[in-house]
Formats: structure tokens, sequence, C-alpha cells
């Protein structure tokens, strides 16, 4: 009789998501409302689309370095100065990987060993956590209340948290699912707090393009040294629309980097020669897409704002970035059963609250990133069901 060898006991200490879970039920019915992804259902811009083309008609098929094409990290580089007024070194400070969770992969390798913590604010994006958790790390999640309209770090929470084993502290901003973009006080004390303890402080600005305060979310890089112990991690995903090219970047003091670029030839070895080429294009011309899919993002959001506004057992703080509002629903004690209940009874999928962590049960994660076509009946059936079971 065959031998019954188990799987490694580490990978109990990585859940599942309970986004997919709610999504794979919506994937087995018909005429579903979809608003449980983070994606926007604008296509990537063609004139990135042909850049890739034309790059594997030029040649851009074979391997590349480790940390990516030179010109790439060059035109991040630049990027960042155009936006942020902050010099980075392209060849030892950046470092180009296949996706933002890849750059979350490496970069919380390099800092995290078995046994160790890492402080994570919450509600968050679940796979900083279960990054940290499969690493064999301990993911503490600090929740982030909500008070006077906008969501709060609860830095007392945090000092309370810190223990000897702690080396790392994750905050998303743009926040998804909050929408929450941390102020620049608030930024200067995640890093005087980070200083203090002798954290890593590892600043996740994917969506910092997508934010309606400016053309740009502030950046933990505009306050920190080159020798602080700081990671950025960024993707083109949801800036330039492409998020199935798989393509992002991490910023950071070089000693990282270096160490970060020799874990990618173990892991993806670099991402595609040719998307490399499709990002420079994106960077290169992606301005006027940019502004116009914020604008249309603010006017969706607007929208959907003002419909959970309306009801009477819902609190929301408005966002200031992504693409997500966060809507709490008095009475609601299950988030993935109420998610569940308003998928089935009224075919709207959203992400449960529960699935973004420690703070997040009682409330639900809304993608406004699609249509009028799709959000107005939804916000219509999400208004009604609520309506009808808590007034």
């Amino acid at each position: 009789m065959p031998q019954s060898i188990p799987l490694a006991a580490g990978l109990e200490r990585v859940q599942p998501s309970r986004i997919r879970e709610l999504a794979n039920v919506a994937f087995g019915m018909d005429g579903v409302l979809r608003l449980q992804f983070g994606e926007s259902n604008l296509p990537t811009p063609e004139f990135i689309r042909s850049a890739a083309t034309q790059a594997m008609q030029d040649g851009f098929t074979f391997y590349t370095e480790n940390a990516g094409l030179p010109s790439l990290r060059q035109a991040i580089a630049a990027k960042i100065e155009e936006l942020h007024r902050v010099q980075v070194d392209a060849a030892d400070e950046v470092l180009i990987t296949a996706s933002g969770v890849q750059a979350l992969n490496v970069a919380i390798k390099c800092v995290i060993d078995p046994g160790d913590e890492a402080l994570v604010l919450s509600p968050n994006w679940p796979n900083g956590s279960a990054i940290v958790e499969m690493f064999g790390g301990k993911a503490v999640e600090i929740p982030m209340p909500a008070e006077s309209g906008r969501f709060v770090i609860d830095f007392a929470a945090l000092e309370a948290a810190v223990t000897p084993r702690t080396r790392l502290l994750v905050f998303t901003s743009p926040s998804n699912p909050l929408g929450w973009v941390a102020t620049v006080a608030e930024q200067h004390a995640l890093l005087d707090f980070s200083r203090r303890h002798g954290l890593w402080l590892l600043a996740d600005e994917v969506y910092e393009r997508i934010y309606y305060g400016d053309t740009v979310a502030p950046s933990i890089l505009r306050l920190c040294t080159r020798q602080d112990a700081v990671i950025v991690v960024n993707s083109f995903s949801k800036s330039y629309r492409m998020t199935g090219w798989r393509l992002g970047w991490v910023v950071g003091r070089r000693d990282l980097v270096t160490k970060a670029a020799q874990l990618n030839e173990f892991i993806v070895s670099h991402a595609p020669s040719f998307v490399q080429k499709a990002g420079e294009a994106a960077l290169a011309h992606g301005e006027d897409e940019i502004a116009a899919m914020v604008e249309t993002f603010h006017a969706r959001m607007d929208f959907c704002y003002q419909a959970l506004a309306s009801l009477k057992a819902v609190s929301v703080p408005k966002p200031d970035g992504a693409f997500y509002l966060f809507p709490r629903i008095e009475g609601v004690d299950d988030s993935f059963q109420f998610a569940l209940n308003l998928l089935r009874e009224s075919k709207v999928a959203v992400a449960p609250g529960n699935a973004f962590g420690n703070g997040g049960e009682g409330a639900i994660r809304i993608c406004y990133a699609s249509d009028f076509s799709v959000l107005e009946p939804a916000m219509e059936r999400f208004c009604k069901f609520v309506e009808d079971r808590f007034g």
C-alpha cells in the first residue's frame, strides 16, 4: 500500500483567499454584476500593446539581467524624480519584478526570518500578511479605525504590538481596500516609529497614480534617506491598466536591492523582456491616459459613494485614492455570509471585509472600477438588499 507522505506543515499558515472563495461561487452563476476583484474594465492602452509587439519583433525575447533591463530601471528612476522630486540610483536601488506581488515576495523575504514578526496596518490586501506567514513569520495586523470621516493609524496599538521579534512594518497608501491615503504627517510618524524601533518600513504604493488630490499620492521616498531601511513596491497593473502583464518594481536600499535581484534568479529569473519594453512605453507616454482614467474613476466613486451614504445602516469614509469603497454595515457580524447572500439573492458580487484581515469584519469592499452599465444596477440592487434587511 503506498505510503501517505504529507505536504509541508508550514502550508497551514497560509489560508485560502476568501475573495477567491466567493468569486468561485460567482463564476458558476449567470448575470452577476462583478465588483469583487480589484481590476478596471478599461483595457490596456493600445500604445502599450503595440510597444510589446514591436519589442518582440525587435528581438526582446531573450534573457535580461535579474534586476531587469537597465533602460527600464532608468525610466523608473526618471519617473520617480519627475513625480516626487527624489533621485534614486537606477543601477543599484531599483529592481524590476514580475508583478507587484513578486515585488512584495522578494522584499519581505529579504527582511523576514522564520519566527520574526511584521506589523501590518489593516484592513489590508491579504497578500502582504500571507507572504509574511509563507516565509515562516508572524503577521500582526493592527486595525485602522475610522474617525471623523477618514481612517486613521492607531499608533498606540502599534507601540503595544512591538516585540523583540518585530522586524517589519507594512502599510499601503493609497489603500486597498480602504481608499485611504497616508498624509505627509502620518508618513513622517510611520518613518519615525520605524527608525525608533529599528524596523524595516515597507510601503505598497501600487495605487499612487489613482489619487484624487493631485497627480500622484505622496510617497515615503520624499521623506526617507537612501540609507533608511525603507522599501517601496510598485506595479504597472493599476496605473497603466496592465494587470495581466505582471510587471512591477522595488525601490530600496542598495544592499536589499542587490540581494533581491539575486533572489529573482531563483524565483522567476526576471520579468519577460518584451513586457519590460512595454513598461518603458507606458512610463514615457502614459500621462494623458492616467489623467483620463483618474477622472473616470473619480466620477464612478462619487456615484457609488452617494448611493452608499444614503443608507441609514451604512457608514463609509470617502476615499482619497485607489478604486475601492469599504462600507461598514450596522448589524453585519459575518461579512462573508452577507456577501454570499447578496450574491445569491441579488447577483451582485462584492468582497467580504473579513478577507482583509483584522478590522475588516462587518464591512465589505466594493470595486468601482467597472463602468456605469454595471455600477448603476449594482448599486440599486445593493441598496435595496441592505434596506430590506437593515432599514
